[in-house]
Parts: structure tokens; C-alpha cells; sequence
């Protein structure tokens, strides 16, 4: 079993946000605190360090994660740079990568992802109808067949882990989890349900 001092955990805040109007997702305010704190939540305590990947901002992610990413090629080449930049980053053998705009992910996102993995080099989580790329843990060992995969052009996540062992870990049972925002709207959705379910965990509810 993988153990917490041999996993880093990393945040996908990279992105231009250019359905948002080029905002950055990751700062921006949802339920009180900024979107990708609520990520953070997901992955302290779990992990041996908390890493943010991000392009912009950088002073304000510092104060949030225990070390800032950049990616390793300007540009905003997308998240498969974003990955490829963490899993080069880490000083663990496995990194759980995850996206700074699904604030409803489950408290026990890594747990069921190490316990999924068994012999493969990368876990995908599925909510039942479909897979979430950018939910994953990744074996850092492969950092140097991404970086080839890059420079031969590759920009697709699904593609590039189509090339390994990997497997899907099923989330069935809670698919609302991986909700992600987008827009003005699917913010406003999104914070009801997040609201929602931490007064139902209260124990004053």
C-alpha cells in the first residue's frame, strides 16, 4: 500500500480561465474562501506535501499550498503540462493530481485512489458515466516518457495514459462530486450544494 509519505499531492490552477473571462478559477471566491482552498482540504493530512500548479497569481497560491508550480514551458499548454510539470516537480514516487474548480470532491479522494491503483502506474477516477482525467494518481517515474510525448506534440490527457498501465477507480456512488465550474452560474449552483452538504455534516445540524 502507498503510504502518505510517498505521495504528493498536486493542484491543476494552471489554466487562462477563458470561460470566466480569463479570471483566475482558482482565486476565485466560493463559499467564503477561495475555490482551489477547498481542493486543499481534499489532500492535506493525506499527502507528504501540497502543490499548487499555477501560471499567474503566484504569490497568492503561495500562501495557500506548501510550494508553487509553474509549468515547465510557458504558454498555457494545458493540463497535461500542468501534470507533466508536477510529476517532475515531486520528491515522491507518486503524485495525485486534481483541478482547482471541483470544490465537492470527496473527503476520501486519495484513499480510494491508492486503494484502486493496485499494479498500475496510473488511477483515474470514473463517476460512473465517465472518466475525470485530471483526478488521478500518477507513478513520477513517468515523468520522462511525458516529457518525450510533449515534445513529439501530445496534448491529450486520455492519449498519453492510454500509452501505460492504468485503471479506472470507480466513484459511482458519489458523481456529484466531481461537478467542476466553468461559469458565473455553475459557481452559484455549485456553492448551494457545497453549502448544503457541510450544514448536513454539522454536528450542530
Amino acid at each position: 500500500m502507498i503510504t502518505q509519505g510517498e505521495l504528493s499531492g498536486m493542484i491543476l490552477a494552471g489554466g487562462q480561465g477563458r470561460r470566466m473571462g480569463g479570471r483566475d478559477k482558482g482565486l476565485e471566491p466560493f463559499a467564503g474562501r477561495p475555490l482551489v482552498a477547498h481542493v486543499i482540504e481534499r489532500l492535506e493530512g493525506r499527502v507528504a506535501e501540497v502543490m499548487i500548479n499555477a501560471n499567474r497569481h503566484l504569490d497568492a497560491y503561495r500562501a495557500l499550498a506548501d510550494r508553487v508550480v509553474i509549468d515547465a514551458e510557458d504558454g498555457f499548454q494545458g493540463p497535461l503540462m500542468g501534470i507533466y510539470s508536477g510529476l517532475r516537480a515531486a520528491t515522491t514516487p507518486w503524485l495525485v493530481v486534481a483541478p482547482c474548480d471541483s470544490p465537492a470532491l470527496p473527503d476520501d479522494l486519495v484513499a480510494r485512489l491508492v486503494a484502486g491503483i493496485g499494479g498500475a502506474d496510473i488511477a483515474v477516477a470514473h463517476d460512473g458515466e465517465r472518466l475525470h482525467p485530471v483526478v488521478a494518481l500518477l507513478r513520477t517515474a513517468l515523468a520522462d516518457d511525458l516529457a518525450a510525448a510533449l515534445a513529439a506534440g501530445e496534448r491529450k490527457i486520455d492519449r498519453w495514459y492510454a500509452r501505460h498501465g492504468w485503471c479506472e477507480v470507480d466513484f459511482s456512488d458519489c458523481p456529484e462530486a466531481f461537478a467542476n465550474l466553468n461559469t458565473d452560474d455553475e459557481k452559484r449552483r455549485l456553492e448551494q450544494v457545497v453549502s448544503h452538504r457541510a450544514h448536513k455534516e454539522s454536528p450542530t445540524s
